[in-house]
């Protein structure tokens, strides 16, 4: 009975691995977000007119992509939390012999809707990134023909 009880853990555990990798990720992007906020913030004391006004409104992307980033970061750990409280749910329904089904059903329920709200929030991370990347249009001079 306990190898099935290994089996049966086994999915829950590759959704861990997933979401681990998920981490990563979104940490290695908060980690270069906050090193160019430093860097704007540098910039803010020394730059005016046009010039401060796209760095503060850099800096406004900036903070935002820290915010939906933080709160992906912790929506994937409660997902994390939530899975391996299943697969310890599964293990100790078959050691103490009760009945946990509901309850383990009901905590990877939940890891699911962490994890699919942290990765709506990862989305709109890299969207407000894009909104950074793109290009003012003072620069493209779209009046002048080339």
């Amino acid at each position: 009975m306990i190898a099935q009880t290994i089996q049966l853990a086994l999915a829950p555990v590759f959704v861990l691995v997933a979401i681990g990798n998920m981490l990563n990720l979104l940490s290695s992007r908060l980690g270069r977000v906050v090193d160019r906020s430093r860097i704007l913030q540098e910039l803010h004391t020394s730059t005016t007119g046009t010039a401060h006004d796209m760095v503060v409104s850099e800096i406004r992307l900036v903070d935002r992509r820290m915010v939906l980033s933080t709160l992906a970061i912790r929506l994937l750990v409660l997902s994390c939390v939530c899975v391996s409280t299943t697969v310890a749910l599964l293990f100790l329904e078959e050691v103490a012999r009760l009945d946990l089904q509901i309850v383990a059903a009901g905590t990877f329920i939940l890891a699911l809707t962490l994890l699919m709200w942290g990765l709506l929030l990862f989305l709109r991370e890299t969207q407000v990134a894009a909104q950074a990347l793109r290009i003012p249009r003072d620069y493209l001079e779209l009046h002048r023909e080339l």
